[in-house]
């Protein structure tokens, strides 16, 4: 045991569970090994680390996580509406996960949500966007960050 808490510039190791309003399980390192970051590295949004302030080794919560500081509200203005041409590689169905370049050359993944003759719908939200997420967390090690 260390008297570290979790804050800025501490390097944490913990096992975590993101489960949805109903229960759900949509991630978890119990299964796996645990996730190990540095505060405010980024890998966590701002929002999962808050909650996690103050606490040290050994130590458990479930902290329940607003859309505003999880993944977002949803936004009706990322579903757009696409030509049925412009997919003539692959044949679009509901539900599928497809990647598209973004105006910044990059990658951005939208999930097809109808299809007609024409027009493919594509949801650009994340898939936990307007989602109330629970953070359960258990607290492994809280040490100070080398800097590399």
């Amino acid at each position: 045991m260390s008297d570290y808490r979790i804050d800025e510039g501490m390097e944490v190791t913990l096992h975590f569970t993101l489960k949805l309003e109903d229960g759900t399980v949509v991630d978890s390192t119990r299964d796996k090994e645990p996730a190990t970051f540095q505060v405010g590295d980024g890998n966590l949004p701002p929002g999962f680390e808050a909650p996690l302030k103050g606490l040290a080794d050994g130590d458990t919560g479930s902290f329940e996580i607003t859309p505003e500081h999880a993944f977002g509200q949803h936004n009706p203005q990322n579903i757009q509406l696409l030509k049925r041409d412009d997919f003539e590689s692959d044949e679009p169905e509901v539900g599928m996960v497809m990647s598209f370049a973004d105006a910044a050359g990059g990658e951005l993944p939208g999930v097809i949500t109808s299809i007609d003759d024409d027009q493919v719908e594509v949801d650009f939200n994340h898939p936990l966007a307007g989602r109330t997420l629970t953070f359960e967390v258990e607290v492994i090690d809280v040490k100070p960050a080398t800097t590399h």
